[in-house]
C-alpha cells in the first residue's frame, strides 16, 4: 500500500477536521448507545416498551444509561491503530492492515482478561482503560476471527461465510484518513474487515462505508459520498448487494414521509449492507440529528448498529457541536473517545512535530508505541 501525501494544514482547517472528527467518534458512540437497549426487539416490542413514538431518549443496557456496545469498543482500538501505523511510517514499518490487527488483538484481550495487564510494553493507553475490559455483546464472528494471531487476508479472509455488521461497525475510523485517496481508503477497510468478515457482501459494506464518512469528513455533502461509494463499488467482485443496498436508501428519500415502516422496508436483518442502508437512509432524511438517530434505532433490526453507523455519519458531516449534549452528558467513555479522537487529529495534522527524523515527543511514543 503507498503512503498518501501530505497536505499542508491551516489553522482553520485543524480545527475543522477535529470537530468532524470528534463528531463521527462521538456520534458512533451515542447511536450505538441509543439503540444498545432496544436492539434485540421488534417494532412493536420497542413501543410496548417506550410508547407509541418508541424511543426518543437513551434507555438502559448493560445495566445503565448510555453504555456503549463491542462496536464502539472496536471503532476505538481502530483508531489507535490508524495512529500507530502513523507513527510507524518513520520506521519504514509502513502495512496499516497489520497495525489494525494488532489493535483489535489487543481488543479481543479486553475480552479475555479480567483487567489492564501493565506488564505489557506494547499497550499503550487505550488499553490500560479498565472499562473497556468488558463483554458488550460481540459477534462470534469478531471473537473467532481474532482468537489467534492469524491474520485474514482478502486472498485468505477469516470467517469467510461472515455477513453480519460485526466488521462494519468499526470502520468509520477509515474514512478520517482525508489526506488519503478514497480508493486507498476503500481498500484498507475492506482489507482490516476481512480480518474476522470473509463474505464480500461484509467487507464491502465496510469499505462502502468508510467512502461515505471520507467524503464527510472533507466536507462533502452525504448524497455526493454516496455516489462516490457507488462509483467505487461498480469495480468490485461481488459489490451487488452493497450497491443495491445503497441505491434502495437513495430511492427511499423520494418515497414520502420518514417512517418505522419506511427503515424496516429497507432490510430489517442484520447484515451489513442492510445496517449500511438503513444508516444511510436515516442520515439522508433525518430533520437533524436527534430525529436522524432515534429513526435508526427504531426498527426490529440490529439498532445499536444503524445508530452507530448513522451517528457517524451524521457526526461527520455537521460536527460534533450537532450532537444532542444531554446524550453526549451520559455516553460511556466519553472522555476516552474525546481523548482518541483529539489524538488523532493530532497525529494526522501535526504528526512530524511529534515524531520524525528531527523530532522525537517520548511522552506520544509512550502513548502509541512502535514496538
Amino acid at each position: 500500500m503507498s503512503a498518501p501525501v501530505t497536505s499542508v494544514w491551516g489553522r482553520a482547517e485543524q480545527q475543522d477536521f477535529r470537530s468532524r472528527v470528534r463528531g463521527c467518534l462521538l456520534g458512533g458512540a451515542v447511536g450505538d448507545a441509543l439503540g444498545a437497549g432496544v436492539s434485540a426487539l421488534s417494532l412493536d416490542e420497542i413501543r410496548a416498551a417506550h410508547g407509541a413514538d418508541a424511543v426518543t431518549d437513551l434507555v438502559p443496557a448493560y445495566g445503565r444509561r448510555g453504555a456503549v456496545t463491542a462496536g464502539t469498543q472496536l471503532t476505538l482500538f481502530t483508531v489507535d491503530g490508524l495512529i500507530r501505523a502513523q507513527v510507524r511510517r518513520d520506521t519504514g514499518a509502513w502495512h496499516p492492515p497489520t497495525d489494525i490487527h494488532r489493535a483489535h488483538l489487543r481488543w479481543a484481550a479486553t475480552q479475555r482478561d479480567w483487567g489492564p495487564d501493565e506488564r505489557r510494553e506494547d499497550s499503550g493507553w487505550l488499553a490500560l482503560e479498565e472499562w473497556l475490559y468488558a463483554r458488550r455483546g460481540p459477534s462470534r464472528e469478531c471473537l473467532t476471527g481474532l482468537a489467534d494471531a492469524t491474520m485474514g487476508t482478502l486472498e485468505r479472509p477469516r470467517n469467510p461465510t461472515a455477513r453480519d455488521f460485526g466488521a462494519v461497525t468499526r470502520s468509520a475510523p477509515f474514512g478520517l484518513l482525508v489526506g488519503w485517496d478514497p480508493q486507498l481508503v476503500l481498500q484498507l477497510a475492506v482489507e482490516c474487515a476481512a480480518q474476522t468478515h470473509g463474505h464480500p457482501a461484509a467487507y464491502l459494506s465496510a469499505g462502502a462505508f468508510a467512502v461515505v464518512v471520507h467524503g464527510l469528513a472533507r466536507g462533502e455533502s452525504l448524497d455526493a459520498a454516496v455516489q462516490r461509494a457507488l462509483a467505487l463499488l461498480a469495480a468490485r467482485p461481488g459489490h451487488q448487494p452493497v450497491t443495491d443496498a445503497l441505491k434502495h436508501a437513495l430511492g427511499a428519500v423520494r418515497q414520502g414521509i420518514p417512517s418505522p415502516a419506511r427503515v424496516e422496508s429497507l432490510g430489517g436483518g442484520r447484515t451489513a449492507e442492510d445496517v449500511l442502508g438503513v444508516a444511510v437512509y436515516c442520515a439522508l432524511v433525518g430533520e437533524d440529528v436527534r430525529h436522524g438517530l432515534c429513526l435508526a434505532v427504531n426498527h426490529g433490526g440490529a439498532s445499536e448498529a444503524t445508530g452507530a453507523l448513522c451517528g457517524s455519519l451524521l457526526g461527520a458531516l455537521h460536527g460534533e457541536t450537532a450532537l444532542p449534549p444531554g446524550w453526549l452528558a451520559e455516553l460511556e467513555g466519553r472522555g476516552t473517545v474525546l481523548e482518541l479522537a483529539d489524538d488523532f487529529a493530532m497525529e494526522m495534522t501535526q504528526g512530524p512535530a511529534l515524531h520524525g527524523p528531527a523530532v522525537s515527543a517520548p511522552g506520544w511514543l509512550t502513548r502509541y508505541p512502535r514496538a
